[in-house]
């Protein structure tokens, strides 16, 4: 029998390839005791399993699926969602087709932003990209109503408090004479973020477009369509994070 076929994996890292979580997630579901190993429950961490093993996560059989990554240029209306009870556009209509594979997008954008999401169903990665221990670089284009104030300029790069927590910036550019047009780079994974930071100084925000993840940028990908990364791109996405 050909040694690859027998070689075992450890039951964590199973459950992460399969696209559901990162490994330490679901160690995390093992001692919650919602991850069963042959229809046995699993009561330690640790285990390891071969390809004939049938491992179930809250009742439901998955499967190590091949790791996929597929970038979409996001245009406005359309919620980073799944599912949506309202039947408003998502951007899983964007990539309907592109794979049989279940892809869930990596953080969100808000309906009225536009650019870089991506998808994956590297539950690991995922985690890594999201969390803003990683320190995962995010780079959006900004356009605001009116020239930024130096002053404000200087408050958000020296860092402001929302709802009593300090939000700090990576970086803030302006990118042109009319001062209307700010580069700003961020780690902060919450909601809503940037849209947050330039409404605490009263600027609306009449377009906002996140230009670049990790290493990735958006350059040659034209608004509403998308494409899977390369395997140079995911090395070096996985290197960054």
């Amino acid at each position: 029998m050909n040694h690859k076929e027998n070689k075992l994996i450890r039951i964590n890292k199973f459950i992460s390839n399969s696209g559901i979580c990162s490994r330490r997630e679901a160690d995390k579901l093992i001692l919650a005791g919602r991850v069963y190993l042959n229809n046995e429950k699993i009561k330690k961490l640790g285990i390891k399993l071969s390809k004939k093993d049938v491992v179930q996560v809250d009742g439901k059989i998955i499967n190590k699926e091949k790791k996929e990554y597929l970038l979409l240029n996001k245009p406005k209306d359309f919620i980073t969602t799944t599912k949506d009870p309202k039947k408003r556009k998502i951007v899983q209509d964007l990539i309907k087709g592109a794979t049989n594979k279940r892809l869930y997008p990596v953080g969100r954008l808000d309906r009225n932003t536009t650019g870089l999401l991506l998808f994956t169903n590297d539950g690991e990665l995922s985690k890594k990209l999201t969390h803003p221990s990683f320190k995962i670089k995010k780079i959006y284009q900004v356009e605001i109503n009116k020239p930024l104030k130096v002053k404000d300029l200087n408050s958000i790069k020296n860092g402001i408090y929302l709802e009593e927590e300090k939000i700090e910036v990576d970086n803030i550019v302006i990118l042109d004479n009319t001062k209307k047009n700010i580069g700003i780079e961020i780690h902060i994974g919450k909601n809503r973020i940037v849209r947050r930071i330039f409404e605490y100084f009263k600027y609306n925000i009449k377009k906002l477009d996140r230009v670049m993840i990790g290493p990735i940028t958006k350059k040659n990908l034209k608004r509403g369509k998308w494409r899977f990364l390369n395997n140079s791109e995911v090395r070096l996405l996985k290197k960054f994070s």
